[in-house]
């Protein structure tokens, strides 16, 4: 159910001043701006709304349910904006994805980038993908352990139709900058082990509320959805 109260001319404003502040913390952690995507978590946002901020020059959405992606992508304007999944992915949706994003973000199992690579494979096609880290250790979360992180790479970097590009978390509430730090430094690790088809360039973390925190902690994709749009009504 796409439930959303910010009007055009407010996504616009909103998108100024994340602008604004994603400049700011990019300088102050001796960054450039550009350094720092900006995504726009789509979840329950209509098609329309969503085409204003492509407008305004964001080119990167984020979206976390397959269903709800697929009853809208042909009403995005994909000509000027790519898409990544980052969303709980099950085995048997991948096949819905493969050729509509061009990143997985939220990859949380060995078993399910080992799906991501047949399906590639059997498309003869390669899928970007960003490794969901658990950083601090959730029962309520998927993703892989900090400690199971480097065993699961050496298996991942064995598959040809999917490239590990870095990783993503989601910190638990409230402890973001410690968290932070700790994937940051994990980051740096693995990157210094240069491991086959392991390309660690690409660190997703940071949303609405701490962004700007995650910014001086390394990140270059932070997803924004209240910040952009409002608050949702999440209701399915």
């Amino acid at each position: 159910m796409m439930i959303c109260q910010c009007s055009p001319e407010d996504i616009r404003e909103n998108l100024k001043r994340i602008r604004y502040q994603v400049g700011e913390a990019a300088v102050k952690a001796g960054r450039r701006s550009e350094e720092v995507r900006i995504m726009a978590v789509t979840k329950t946002v209509p098609p329309e709304l969503v085409n204003v901020a492509i407008s305004e020059g964001l080119d990167l959405l984020g979206e976390n349910r397959v269903q709800e992606f697929e009853s809208k992508r042909d009403k995005y304007d994909l000509s000027r904006a790519e898409v990544h999944f980052i969303g709980h992915l099950q085995t048997n949706k991948v096949k819905y994805l493969t050729d509509s994003v061009s990143m997985i973000e939220s990859v949380s199992s060995v078993r399910l980038a080992e799906e991501i690579d047949r399906i590639m494979g059997k498309n003869r096609k390669k899928m970007d993908i960003l490794l969901e880290v658990n950083i601090g250790q959730e029962e309520s979360k998927s993703g892989f352990t900090p400690d199971g992180l480097m065993e699961a790479l050496e298996t991942l970097s064995n598959l040809h139709n999917i490239s590990v590009k870095g990783l993503m978390c989601i910190p638990p509430i409230g402890e973001s900058e410690r968290y932070f730090y700790n994937i940051s430094k994990l980051f740096v690790d693995i990157k210094a082990k240069k491991l086959d088809n392991i390309d660690m360039s690409l660190l997703s973390m940071g949303m609405s509320a701490d962004y700007g925190q995650a910014i001086l902690y390394g990140s270059n994709i932070v997803r924004i959805g209240t910040a952009l749009f409002g608050k949702r009504d999440y209701q399915k």
